[in-house]
């Protein structure tokens, strides 16, 4: 094993040839259409595709996923009108005014690489639409009372992404030889964020310590992405290289994220990635990060414990899980620690 510095302090690879260890140089692309019909054998095969893709990589594009193309038009249409606004009309919406972290972060709040400077960008939140704070993360979202559409564009999406969430949920059981309704039961209400984020192009020479957003891996189950037309994700592969994941039109990016390798005793990976951009072009994305709902226990899944592979965490709460580190991410949930408020 070797040590590599990944900008996000010192990270341990494998120089070994296993699938594993093999450092990726590109993102697999997979039809995800099948998963959307009625052939059990088809919906097998992508699923022996999806779990090369998460086990190798953690990263992975879908397309023919089922999405009406002008229903993530409207949010990448709709959205930069809200971060023209001045700034202090975006701060009506700040994020600490919510209770289930939804509205705006300005830029430099969010820091998702604790020992750098602040990552570049803006952002604009929603979380599960509810009336109540019944569950942790459920509660009304804030939103810009100037920009109606804004909103209506951002609720459709999210009611795509949750259709689209469930079967990718499914398709994952088959990868793991599960039934494919085995996840069922957990995403009843699932823990859910949905942002969309503007990020500068940077100038000049690159302080990797402050770039868009941070070297960092995602907290819930999956992100699944919609980048508009301005390449700078970035997915770092075991030889620590850092290779692109450019948009694709017509694709989501999917990655995994670290409350699904817990579950699956790191059968699945759950990958480092950042974001640069030096396009001299404002760049948008809409990731909609999927969790399970917040009472579940997290522990080792069925198959994913062999006597070459015992369990490797403890259990948690999910949600108490994902909290966890949402407050070491977002400089107003520090404070509020901090303070008691």
């Amino acid at each position: 094993m070797d040590m590599i510095d990944t900008g996000n302090g010192l990270r341990q690879v494998s120089t070994g040839l296993s699938a594993r260890e093999a450092p990726f140089h590109e993102i697999p692309v997979i039809d995800f259409a099948p998963m959307l019909g009625d052939d059990e054998a088809a919906k097998h095969a992508v699923a022996a595709e999806l779990r090369r893709a998460g086990t190798e990589v953690g990263f992975f594009y879908i397309k023919n996923h089922g999405v009406p193309a002008e229903i993530i038009r409207a949010v990448f249409e709709t959205g930069p009108a809200f971060f023209a606004l001045p700034l202090e009309e975006k701060m009506k919406t700040y994020v600490s005014l919510s209770t289930n972290n939804s509205g705006y972060t300005p830029m430099l709040e969010e820091n998702v690489n604790t020992s750098s400077k602040g990552d570049l960008h803006e952002a604009y939140d929603i979380g599960p639409e509810a009336e109540d704070a019944s569950q942790t993360g459920f509660a009304p979202n804030i939103w810009p009372e100037a920009l109606p559409e804004f909103r209506a564009a951002m609720q459709a999406y999210q009611t795509e992404m949750l259709k689209l969430g469930r079967a990718l949920f499914s398709a994952f059981a088959i990868a793991l030889d599960l039934p494919a309704d085995y996840f069922a039961s957990y995403i009843t209400r699932p823990v859910r964020a949905q942002r969309i984020v503007y990020y500068p192009s940077q100038n000049g020479v690159i302080d990797e310590a402050q770039i868009g957003i941070g070297a960092h891996s995602d907290y819930e189950c999956f992100t699944i992405l919609a980048q508009h037309e301005v390449a700078a994700l970035q997915v770092l592969n075991t030889a620590g290289e850092w290779i692109a994941a450019p948009p694709i039109p017509g694709t989501f990016v999917v990655n995994i994220g670290d409350t699904m390798a817990r579950w699956s005793n790191d059968v699945f990976a759950s990958t480092m990635h950042r974001v640069i951009n030096t396009t001299g072009r404002a760049r948008y994305s809409i990731p909609f990060f999927l969790g399970v709902n917040y009472d579940t226990l997290i522990e080792a899944l069925p198959g994913c414990v062999t006597a070459d592979r015992p369990a490797k965490y403890a259990p948690v709460i999910a949600g108490d899980y994902v909290q966890e580190r949402l407050t070491a991410t977002y400089g107003y949930r520090k404070t509020e620690s901090t303070t008691g408020t």
